[in-house]
């Protein structure tokens, strides 16, 4: 693990590791903590009680943020003819088949988000080691393997957001930046937290959200209260 500087090491002095924070008061206090020149993502990570070593307990989704995520996003689009002049009347920004296949395979990775229409799927499937690793695979799971592109291509641009459980059955999603009001980072949040819970396996047994924390792109992870964050999505 690299070694951290003192001034994220002075933040995470100011945080008591033990305390479970109310969502208002993590954000007040990742906003107090805050010392990066630039406007910070603020990431939700949320601990499930699923083993996602067993495919019948892995959870995976997305959902679209009624604020965005504050980052421009580029989408790409894998489809060809009237499907592809309307990824284009969308706003995709690029679009293409074969030869975007080829571009891609030569290294092109300029966009943040996949779209394909499922005819196209033969073609993505081959760029599988490349997109794949970088979480940019389309898939029919969260709606960006589909024939109706354009609302794929509205929605990623908008801020939707996909979310999976890693190894240690943790879900991290960015739900915002730090210049956002706390009202509109509170209700991304709702909105993520409603998927997540949506997202609950059949075979999930026991308590389903386990932990979870707060923090800004370069501050301290700051806990949560389970109760009230899952209150949001009541």
């Amino acid at each position: 693990m690299p070694k951290r500087g003192k001034k994220y090491r002075a933040s995470r002095e100011k945080v008591d590791r033990m305390k479970q924070h109310t969502l208002d008061e993590a954000l007040a206090l990742a906003r107090e903590l805050s010392y990066a020149k630039f406007d910070e993502t603020i990431d939700l990570a949320v601990n499930l009680g699923v083993n996602p070593k067993y495919s019948d307990q892995m959870v995976r989704g997305a959902a679209v943020l009624p604020h965005g995520t504050g980052k421009t996003v580029r989408v790409a689009v894998f489809a060809k003819g009237d499907k592809a002049k309307e990824a284009e009347e969308a706003g995709a920004d690029i679009v293409g088949a074969e030869d975007l296949a080829e571009k891609i395979s030569g290294g092109f990775l300029d966009f943040d988000s996949t779209v394909a229409t499922p005819d196209m799927m033969k073609v993505v499937g081959r760029l599988g080691k490349v997109l794949g690793p970088r979480g940019l695979m389309p898939n029919p799971k969260v709606g960006t393997v589909t024939m109706d592109v354009a609302k794929a291509v509205s929605d990623a641009k908008k801020g939707k957001v996909e979310f999976r459980v890693d190894k240690e059955g943790i879900v991290h999603v960015p739900v915002g930046k730090l210049s956002f009001a706390d009202d509109k980072l509170k209700e991304n949040i709702a909105v993520i937290m409603n998927a997540i819970i949506k997202a609950k396996p059949s075979s999930a047994k026991g308590t389903y959200v386990k932990k979870a924390a707060l923090s800004s792109t370069m501050g301290p992870g700051i806990k949560l209260s389970v109760d009230d964050l899952t209150s949001l999505a009541a």
